[in-house]
């Protein structure tokens, strides 16, 4: 290939990155106007709208290459390796180069779909690993007690002009300070305490986040504070999140993806990971938005994982659904699905809806209730690390997904998620344990679950056990998509009273029903043959087997209403009632 041609197609690549890239900040951007405003469903449809940009961007890519390059030159392989060194000699100027290359891979595997990937024309490993892009002023500020708490805190919420007077701004430098005391009393006490807040604000849903942590010697915790919209023109500070397990929580993969304007997306994920740095790099890419960069850094750090390791993939525990065959690697918390070929009644769905309502669920609010995904095509894997139980479903069920050759095992199309364990599992360990605490608290989050996929619009349709995991935190998560849809689009239906006894005791129902219809009061022993368990969860959330419960949800959400789904429980809302009471000497002063 002519590298002058090689350069054309490395410059059309990155011309598109650059408008992706500057597409996705506009939205970003826009974030804190419509935080201000209050215009929550501008806020939904713009998270929506982000995500779809990239698949918008590869394709004018493809578009631009199909009618500038001629198909002899794009599509020989042999000189890709010039693009590839274009390419790397462009990127290397930016301040988001591990983007870059990730979009470039996109294109590649988009000019040759199915065949082969060979490393030295893509960067199956990044070139910038390790290379450390730091913005000139910094992207935290830091604040010191030398005033005292109160003054420290005054500052924080200050520096950031959200242009909305604070409802009560006393009240909340108050409230944030009794946390503090109640929940870090070590760090309170401490004098040589900093404490760095991240200048970006980062918005999702209805609330605003300021994002940093307490700083003391080597020591470090989280420091994050929600800003909520009262809707009448002030701000509020709902809640102060200092627990790692918290912090964790909010940058959970079952949250949708944080607009925040990270010009310098790897200094803001070395941030964030020394808060939780329990979280790795993938999934904290995801949570600003750049999934398909996560997705990449996951891929990497699999692949290094199957060289330290040797355990094999396994079918994953728990009842085999009828859609995905689903494995596991014991030593990754993941899980692995395949779509199979034919679906046994009584699902009546196709492959392509079954890849629909999984994209629906990436580009929808999550409310942490549904497990994030990434979707890959052609991988391949060493054969060696399959159990043959594994293979012989995999060849019985998904034939024309999974390939396997002599030495390999190659996978025309999966999705990976976190591996949680199936609540069906759990409950049943529970019982035989017979832990009555622990089996309350779990009934009460399924129920929790569903109805806050509800305020989101989403029917789980098949709403079994075996269709939720359980987290470490303990939170319940949908995780079985093939059923799902909007709860705006079911029909929850009483059942009519039967004209006499003989229709009630008939195997068949005495009354009509049609696509759509759904019966609440028949989920209780569809759910919960256990007729203990029953009872419990109806104590709890009874209310769901009620067909009145459904439409009056519907009812607000096609009223326009967007209903509050936050990420940490009420334990955690600060006190909003005023204060009048003085602040104290010791409040005011720095503690020694």
């Amino acid at each position: 290939m002519n590298t002058s041609i090689a350069r054309q197609i490395a410059r059309i690549i990155l011309e598109g990155f650059s408008d992706y890239r500057t597409r996705f900040t506009d939205i970003t951007l826009g974030a804190r106007d419509r935080f201000l405003k209050a215009d929550w469903s501008a806020a939904q449809n713009a998270a929506s709208d982000r995500i779809n940009l990239y698949h918008v961007a590869v394709t004018d890519v493809m578009t631009t290459l199909a009618s500038q390059i001629e198909a002899s030159y794009l599509r020989n392989s042999i000189c890709w390796q010039d693009v590839h060194d274009a390419y790397l000699d462009l990127v290397s100027y930016r301040t988001d180069p591990e983007l870059a290359e990730t979009f470039y891979n996109s294109i590649y595997r988009k000019v040759f779909k199915g065949e082969a990937v060979n490393p030295r024309h893509c960067f199956i490993q990044s070139e910038f690993d390790g290379f450390k892009v730091q913005s000139a002023r910094g992207i935290y500020r830091s604040y010191y007690q030398e005033q005292g708490l109160v003054s420290l805190v005054g500052r924080i919420l200050d520096d950031f002009q959200f242009e909305l007077p604070w409802e009560y701004r006393r009240r909340d430098i108050r409230n944030i300070i009794h946390a503090l005391q109640k929940t870090q009393p070590s760090w309170v006490r401490r004098s040589n305490v900093r404490v760095d807040v991240l200048k970006w604000v980062f918005y999702r849903n209805k609330a605003a986040y300021l994002v940093g942590r307490l700083v003391a010697g080597d020591d470090l915790q989280p420091f994050v504070l929600a800003v909520l919209n009262n809707e009448q023109g002030e701000l509020y500070v709902d809640a102060l999140l200092c627990e790692n397990d918290c912090v964790s929580v909010l940058f959970s993969f079952t949250r949708s993806y944080f607009l925040v304007d990270a010009r310098i997306p790897s200094e803001c994920i070395e941030f964030l990971h020394t808060l939780i740095p329990e979280k790795n790099r993938a999934e904290l890419y995801n949570s600003i938005g750049f999934f398909k960069h996560g997705k990449s850094v996951f891929y990497r750090d699999f692949l290094k994982h199957l060289q330290h390791s040797s355990d094999q993939f396994v079918i994953a525990p728990g009842v085999k659904g009828m859609v995905m065959s689903v494995f596991t690697l014991p030593s990754l918390d993941m899980v692995f699905k395949v779509i199979k070929d034919r679906f046994a009644p009584p699902k009546d769905i196709s492959k392509a809806m079954v890849k629909d309502r999984y994209y629906l669920v990436k580009t929808h609010d999550r409310v942490g209730r549904m497990a994030d995904t990434q979707e890959y095509s052609n991988l391949i894997l060493p054969r060696f690390r399959f159990s043959e139980e594994l293979l012989d479903e995999l060849q019985q069920v998904a034939p024309s997904t999974v390939i396997i050759y002599d030495d390999k095992v190659l996978i025309r199309h999966l999705y990976t998620e976190r591996r949680m364990m199936p609540m069906n599992i759990y409950v049943e360990q529970l019982v035989e344990d017979g832990n009555d605490l622990a089996l309350e608290a779990v009934l009460d989050e399924y129920g929790r679950a569903i109805k806050q996929l509800a305020a989101a619009n989403i029917f789980p349709g098949d709403m079994l056990l075996k269709n939720f995991g359980v987290t470490r935190h303990g939170r319940v998560v949908f995780y079985d998509y093939d059923e799902i849809i909007y709860l705006t689009e079911c029909n929850f239906r009483d059942i009519p009273e039967a004209l006499y006894p003989e229709q009630e005791m008939s195997a068949e129902p005495w009354y009509s029903v049609s696509p759509g219809d759904i019966f609440p009061e028949e989920f209780p022993v569809f759910l919960f043959p256990d007729l203990a368990i029953r009872k419990r969860f109806t104590r709890l959330h009874g209310d769901l087997f009620t067909a009145s419960y459904w439409r009056s949800i519907q009812q607000q959400i096609t009223q326009g209403q967007v209903m509050d789904v936050l990420p940490y429980t009420p334990s955690l809302q600060l006190k909003k009632q005023h204060v009048d009471k003085p602040v104290s000497r010791q409040e005011a002063e720095p503690v020694v």
